[in-house]
Formats: structure tokens, sequence, C-alpha cells
């Protein structure tokens, strides 16, 4: 599991780059770095490279910050507010990478976006990829339900506690409320089509 200071070694360009829409929503909250660091417990130098691009946070560490922003992921990404499109190709959809140890890009988690950021829906999906050891960055809590389908591979995925081994065919749900982390314990990349409503990201 990576650490926060860990993750701000990451010096490649983010897939979509958030450091100006960050800034921009601690200012309009009148927070200093401090204050951001204080209430996300990471340290201002980590929200001081995110917000310069000088490193890319994995989707948790940006999710707790956009929380303490009073904002989302999607409101930070969406960059270009624009009607959704009915359909997007491959090279449409965004893929949203998590950082491994050291600064060297993590070839264990990455989040395919199926629907555009800023669309004004009552739900979010993802085609997650996790390569084998790969896993999520610790667990997650928040509002809503989530319901997913395991496409390829396993998924060891872990709720309130308790760890259940998914295969390829399997299905999931469970209520976001509960502590949520998920790892690949196979030799083959896992894909999970992953839906969460409503939209927390």
């Amino acid at each position: 599991m990576t650490t926060p200071e860990e993750e701000a070694n990451a010096f490649d360009e983010a897939p979509i780059r958030l450091g100006t829409q960050l800034r921009h929503a601690r200012k309009v909250k009148s927070l200093r770095l401090k204050d951001v660091a204080d209430r996300s417990g990471y340290s201002e130098s980590l929200i001081s490279k995110i917000e310069n691009n000088k490193a890319t946070p994995s989707l948790n560490t940006l999710h707790r910050i956009a929380k303490v922003l009073g904002t989302s992921v999607a409101a930070l990404m969406n960059e270009n507010p624009r009607r959704p499109d009915i359909v997007m190709g491959p090279q449409q959809r965004p893929i949203i990478q998590e950082i491994a140890f050291g600064g060297i890009r993590s070839d264990g988690t990455e989040a395919e976006v199926m629907i555009p950021f800023g669309a004004s829906t009552m739900l979010e999906a993802f085609l997650v990829r996790v390569q084998p050891g790969g896993s999520s960055d610790g667990q997650r809590q928040h509002e809503g339900e989530e319901v997913g389908f395991v496409r390829q591979g396993q998924l060891l995925l872990t709720v309130a506690g308790t760890t259940y081994r998914l295969k390829e065919g399997d299905s999931f749900f469970f209520p976001s409320s509960q502590p949520h982390g998920f790892t690949n314990p196979g030799d083959i990349p896992a894909e999970i089509i992953w839906v969460n409503t409503p939209p927390t990201l």
C-alpha cells in the first residue's frame, strides 16, 4: 500500500491534469494548503505537488481532497463542460490511473470512465482494471450503493471486514456506507464493470 508521501514522488504527467481545478476549488473555499492538509490527513507538500501537477493522486486520495473542498472528482475533471455523448468510443473515455511505490506509475489499478464527467446523472460507472497484485489504496466509505460484474480474472473484495473471492462471471452489490476495498490475487489482469449511485467521485 502506498503512503501519501510515496505518491508525492510521482512526477509523470497525469492523464487528466487536476492542479488548476484543485487550486481554484481551494481558493473558492478560502482554504490554505495547511487547512486542506489538516482536514484530509495528507501533507502540505503532497497537496502542493498535486496542485502544481508534480504528483498524480490516487483515486482515494483525490476523493478525500475533493470532499474537503466540498466538490467531487467528476467536477474537478470536467474541464470542458458539454452535453454528454450518447456513445463513447474507446479513445473518448478518460482513464484514471493510480500510483504505486516510489513514484513509479502503477501497473496495479486503473479506471476507465464509462459515463462522461460532468453529466447530470444518478450514477457513475467505470471499467476497472486491476493487474495481478494490484489493489485499492486502502478502504473507502461513503453514501450510496455499488454493483459490479467481474468480466475477467479474480477479485478479493472486502466489505465491512469480510473478504469475498470473486471470479469471472460473478457479480456483487453492497451499500457504500460499509468500508470496502479490493485486490487482485490472480495471475492475470482482472476487469470489473463497477457502478456507483449516487456519483461520489
